[in-house]
């Protein structure tokens, strides 16, 4: 992913409230997805300006349990065009073996 972290701060100080803004953009990829997650239209818009639609397409791919709502994670694989009309893949599920 080819993001500065330090361009991350903003959303990391709105969306990664637990950890200090500093810890958090160690972890761009987290930051990215929470913003894709929670994150208010126009931090979308700006966010997806700054990161580029192949870094989110590589963050929903690349996705961790419980980092996206259901309702998050259909609506970014059809605006990121990973999903045709019914065919969304499945979220992400721990499995214990």
């Amino acid at each position: 992913m080819n993001v500065d972290p330090e361009a991350l701060l903003p959303y990391a100080r709105k969306y990664v409230w637990w950890k200090t803004p500093e810890d958090a953009i160690a972890y761009p990829q987290k930051v990215i997805a929470q913003v894709m997650n929670i994150g208010e239209y126009d931090d979308v818009l700006t966010l997806t300006d700054l990161v580029g639609e192949v870094a989110l397409r590589g963050v929903i791919e690349t996705a961790e349990i419980g980092q996206f709502s259901p309702k998050s994670w259909h609506f970014w694989h059809y605006r990121l065009n990973l999903a045709e009309l019914d065919c969304v893949p499945p979220m992400p599920v721990r499995r214990i073996e």
